[in-house]
């Protein structure tokens, strides 16, 4: 399966006039959601407000749901992890160290499925926030961390570029994928054990990409002028507009339909 297009995509729509910070906070207001919920149909409207955020973004699905394909070695090792593990009073049977439940069955599913949420949610921020808005929005949010000694603009500075990075890294070991299948790589084969004998000579190739990557930008910031700012960052100003308020407001009022309703 392709790789699809992962990262910012420009449009003129309601979501991407947002302030960056709105969007993160109903982030991790989202993430909350999907740790905290436990009903099927709490799932379900959780699912229903990202579908409704990828419409009003204007995000195609196949953005949404990328990166999920290339996880789904992942998610089904979760899964059996869950199932064959989970510590219950009435299994379906043992053996050895492994029980089989249908409690461990269904928390299992709903692991899986709140890795998919999360991810759809991180897939969507990204389309919808630039790069620059997300390291301002994680600076201000930081803010209070300076008054103990954390170099908040340092932190936010980090992970605004691994955000940018994680989907250059997926198109990247597509790449890399894609030729070793044309050298005759069995990566489709149907032993799991020839699949999985694939997979050093697949991520030490990323690996050393991203350190190289990693060098690459150090060089380049350095020969911009970067330098290390000391002292306290000045808290930034924001300019929330309505829309700021109804977003947060509306996805505040379904995550918690979806926490205590569902």
């Amino acid at each position: 399966m392709s790789s699809c297009r992962m990262g910012y995509v420009e449009r003129n729509s309601p979501l991407h006039g947002m302030d960056g910070l709105s969007k993160l906070l109903f982030l991790l207001l989202f993430l909350t959601s999907v740790i905290v919920t436990r009903r099927a149909g709490g799932f379900f409207l959780l699912g229903i407000v990202l579908l409704l955020c990828a419409g009003l973004g204007k995000v195609p699905l196949r953005t949404v749901l990328g990166g999920i394909w290339q996880m789904r070695f992942f998610f089904l090792l979760v899964f059996l992890m869950n199932f064959a593990f989970f510590d219950a009073e009435h299994a379906f049977f043992s053996w050895w160290i492994f029980t089989f439940s249908r409690e461990g069955l269904l928390f299992g599913a709903k692991t899986v499925v709140r890795v998919l949420l999360a991810v759809a949610a991180g897939n969507i921020f990204t389309a919808v926030t630039t790069p620059l808005a997300i390291t301002g929005s994680m600076e201000t949010l930081l803010y209070p961390l300076q008054w103990i000694g954390v170099p908040v603009r340092d932190v936010a500075m980090i992970l605004g570029v691994a955000i940018q990075f994680v989907p250059l890294f997926l198109r990247e070991a597509d790449t890399i994928k894609m030729a070793q299948t044309a050298r005759g790589a069995p990566f489709y084969s149907r032993k799991f054990s020839e699949r999985a004998g694939c997979v050093l000579p697949l991520v030490l190739p990323v690996f050393l990409s991203a350190f190289k990557r990693a060098d690459e930008l150090a060089c380049a910031m350095e020969a911009r002028g970067y330098v290390r700012k000391k002292g306290r960052l000045p808290l930034r100003k924001r300019h929330l507009q309505k829309a700021d308020f109804l977003g947060l407001g509306g996805g505040m009022t379904l995550c918690l339909f979806a926490i205590f309703v569902f």
